[in-house]
């Protein structure tokens, strides 16, 4: 029989693996912060804040140019979550491990900050992340299946699988640990008994490392981890080809939107001519920024006007056109025609360029990929009301119980944008 003191580290063994699982099991099934609310009120009003700052990037339930976002409470406490929606690079900025992460596995994508949304606002918003549009698992299922490039946006949250590989880890330590006491109590018990020289030199031998790392096993596991790394490395780096998320050239003239479009509220189509009646919304040229500024002069410098404003003068005077540096490029390929989305469609210059109004230095706020414009177009409804473009598609589509949406009117052809 075995010793009692080999029995006891054999049992104690089982009881550390026995609690450390149930700590494991416990964090997976932290609960989401009670204070972000469920009322319906909370939801409604979160909503509303959702569509207008976050609906561009995000999905509650699958990841899209960011993280799926439900559960955000559970996987962070709640104030660090608030903090990192009003000022995300402030909280990476600090060296937080989770978000620095985070940002990094999408491809250091900068999420605008949002200082100007009140506690209220985040709670509402909050309220609609947890507990908002919930959808049954089947019918999101079978609604996937049936959609191309639903497993791209849809699936495990990378989140999830590294918390389900960090268990799995865990517990696989924990299996060689008490693998390791078992073998080490039954050497010393078989020690003990009387055997033949041959078979104590083999309960006696050592593990001969050096052979384990030439073994063919051994080989083939460190082979195929390097090459699912770089496999997984290629794959990201071909999906970001392309996507200029988050790039902000710095411009030859410090022009604010903040001051100009936020502040004084001057209204885009004032300096972007064409975005009303052409494919293009036009940069602006020197004389029109000189209809406010032949009065308007900021008397800052030595000669009586800023220095910023002095190189639009000198652009006047030269009759040279200012090099503006192009932010939003476009493949060659794709066709977009401005007055078709904001004359026709009624469609926000925010809803692709983001908070413009509050940009000291302009910079991609959506990622403008293909798949970004086909969801848009899947999800965004048309506003027909006094529109008598779109009565002959109303009348076609009366007989439908859903609201009529781009998609219903050619949006996700692919001679709409490709021809």
């Amino acid at each position: 029989m075995l010793s009692k003191r080999s029995l006891v580290g054999i049992r104690l063994s089982f009881q550390t693996l026995a609690v450390l699982l149930f700590m494991l099991i416990g964090v997976s099934a932290y609960a989401a912060d009670p204070t972000v609310g469920s009322g319906e009120e909370a939801i409604a009003a979160g909503k509303t804040v959702f569509n207008a700052n976050c609906k561009q990037c995000h999905k509650l339930d699958a990841k899209s140019v960011g993280p799926a976002l439900r559960g955000a409470t559970d996987r962070q406490p709640l104030d660090k979550v608030k903090s990192f929606i009003k000022n995300s690079q402030a909280v990476i900025g600090s060296g937080d491990a989770y978000f620095t992460a985070l940002f990094k596995e999408y491809s250091n994508t900068v999420m605008p900050a949002h200082e100007f949304l009140s506690d209220d606002d985040l709670n509402n918003l909050l309220s609609y992340i947890e507990h908002g549009d919930k959808v049954d698992p089947a019918a999101a299922a079978a609604t996937a299946g049936g959609e191309a490039g639903a497993a791209a946006g849809g699936g495990i949250p990378s989140e999830y699988l590294s918390i389900i590989l960090g268990v799995l880890v865990v517990v696989l330590l924990l299996i060689l640990v008490v693998l390791g006491l078992i073998i080490s109590v039954l050497t010393k018990y078989i020690n003990k008994q009387d055997l033949p020289e041959d078979d104590k030199e083999f309960v006696s031998q050592k593990t001969d490392l050096g052979k384990v790392f030439k073994s063919d096993a051994f080989i083939i596991v460190v082979t195929a981890l390097v090459i699912a790394l770089v496999a997984k490395t290629a794959i990201d780096g071909l999906y970001s080809v392309g996507v200029q998320q988050g790039y902000a050239p710095t411009q030859p003239i410090a022009y604010s939107h903040k001051l100009h479009a936020g502040d004084l509220e001057i209204a885009c189509q004032y300096c972007h001519t064409g975005v009303e009646i052409g494919r293009s919304a036009n940069i602006p040229s020197p004389n029109i920024c000189m209809n406010c500024h032949t009065h308007v002069q900021n008397v800052q410098g030595k000669e009586g006007i800023s220095p910023e404003i002095a190189k639009i003068y000198a652009a006047v005077e030269n009759n040279q056109p200012i090099e503006w540096v192009r932010v939003h490029n476009l493949p060659d390929l794709a066709y977009f025609n401005h007055s078709q989305h904001v004359a026709v469609g009624g469609i926000e210059c925010q809803t692709c360029h983001g908070p413009i109004q509050e940009m000291e230095v302009v910079g991609q706020h959506s990622a403008l990929t293909m798949g970004w414009c086909i969801d848009c177009h899947r999800q965004t409804e048309i506003a027909t009301e006094g529109n008598a473009y779109y009565d002959k598609l109303v009348q076609l589509h009366s007989d439908s119980k859903d609201a009529l949406k781009v998609k219903d009117i050619g949006g996700l052809e692919c001679a709409k944008c490709h021809y």
